[in-house]
């Protein structure tokens, strides 16, 4: 199998973790990039829900290697819980199957207390991504080869919480008690540091041509070319992979996931948003409620224009259309097919800022009114499902090779 990455087309959760797990069989090790525990892939095997975080979904598989690249920043208690979660549902989980960079940035107690603090206006998860990247991009970060040196560690962390202590006092939240902070940490090293490798990348290279690499969120999400503010603090698209690990290899398939409607946690613009008995319905059918945080997303009818714009940004060359079963229901079906701005003119490019200014353009399709969950290939979906899948193909000029009608591994249809 040639070297594969995985890419959310959206705003993320669009089950890039079941297509993962489908992928991860054919190739030898899998790569997490970019993100932290603010992600979250569900992999529903059997009648086992495994629900992960951190670590890759090719952690599900034995005999694969999983390797978390220096562009995931840990938070090494919440790393060890999920651990220890796995191995409590019978998954094996040793340093000869998950590998850590050394450069990965730690979120300390700090981070979550900060970003709990000054996240709410954009709707983060409050889990301290945000404050880890800052202090990454302010040069302050703690990283785990800092694990190697303790007296240094100390310094740094009591630095860095007294400086966390000063904006917090800002903002009249509670203040941190460094000796305990420092205590967390020494506490969790012994955990995380059998994990930890110095050249992730030599690894990488050693098995290039069997690799799956594992995007966090969505494109809609990346820091330079999301909805920005309300976007992530990382680089989810294509470009995250190569600084997220320190290596180039050749992608030969760029693998983007599509949710065949849309949805969105958290603050910010989403013009196709159906805030009404349309979105509540695609919410129920669907079960749109975060992995990490359980908060309901927000759902509308699919963005093409949007997902055109994901399809260039990462050169995507295949495409995995997810939960079309949430659709059946519908006796028509909408698909955003352009955007007019504030004075009625349609625009051909994707918005930069003031997307809430712009309106969605739609063309309506028939739908097929009928459950499609037990179809296995494509001549038992219905013809209006094909139409479907049809129209969004030829929109994006690139094919669809994966379509899922429910949660289950086994509930996908390649085309």
């Amino acid at each position: 199998m040639p070297n594969t990455i995985v890419i959310g087309m959206q705003w993320g959760d669009e089950g890039k973790g079941k297509d993962i797990d489908i992928l991860s069989e054919q190739h030898d090790v899998i790569v997490r990039y970019q993100g932290g525990g603010n992600a979250g892939h569900t992999v529903v095997i059997g009648d086992k829900k495994y629900a992960l975080h951190l670590i890759p979904s090719g952690i599900l598989r034995r005999g694969k290697l999983n390797i978390i690249g220096n562009n995931v920043v840990i938070d090494p208690v919440k790393f060890l819980e999920e651990v220890d979660n796995l191995k409590t549902q019978g998954i094996e989980v040793t340093p000869e199957n998950l590998l850590v960079s050394d450069k990965c940035h730690l979120t300390l107690r700090y981070h979550n207390e900060l970003d709990k603090a000054k996240g709410k206006a954009i709707g983060t998860t409050g889990r301290g991504i945000g404050p880890t990247y800052s202090d990454k991009a302010l040069r302050i970060g703690i990283r785990i080869c800092d694990l190697f040196n303790l007296k240094g560690l100390e310094e740094k962390v009591t630095e860095n919480a007294r400086l966390s202590n000063h904006i917090l006092g800002y903002y009249n939240a509670p203040l941190l008690i460094i000796d305990e902070v420092l205590d967390g940490i020494l506490k969790s090293r012994e955990g995380i540091m059998p994990f930890v490798k110095r050249d992730v990348g030599g690894v990488i290279l050693e098995n290039n041509g069997s690799l799956l690499f594992e995007g966090a969120q969505g494109t809609l999400l990346d820091i330079d070319h999301g909805t920005y503010p309300f976007v992530t603090s990382s680089n989810t698209t294509i470009g995250g992979a190569y600084t997220g690990t320190g290596v180039y290899v050749d992608f030969d398939k760029r693998i983007g996931i599509l949710k065949a409607y849309t949805t969105r946690v958290g603050n910010g613009p989403f013009p196709t948003e159906q805030d009404n008995e349309t979105g509540k319905r695609f919410r129920k059918i669907g079960n749109e409620f975060g992995t990490t945080t359980g908060r309901p997303r927000r759902c509308g009818w699919l963005d093409l224009f949007a997902a055109k714009y994901a399809a260039r940004i990462n050169g995507i060359n295949e495409i995995s259309l997810t939960k079309l079963d949430v659709l059946s229901e519908e006796k028509e079906i909408k698909i955003c097919t352009a955007y007019r701005n504030e004075h009625g003119i349609t625009v051909d490019y994707f918005p930069s800022t003031d997307l809430d200014n712009y309106l969605p353009v739609y063309e309506t399709l028939p739908g097929w009114n009928r459950d499609i969950i037990k179809a296995r290939k494509a001549s038992e979906l219905p013809k209006e499902a094909m139409n479907y899948i049809k129209t969004i193909e030829d929109f994006l000029e690139v094919p669809i090779k994966r379509v899922g009608v429910g949660e289950r591994r086994d509930q996908t249809i390649e085309l």
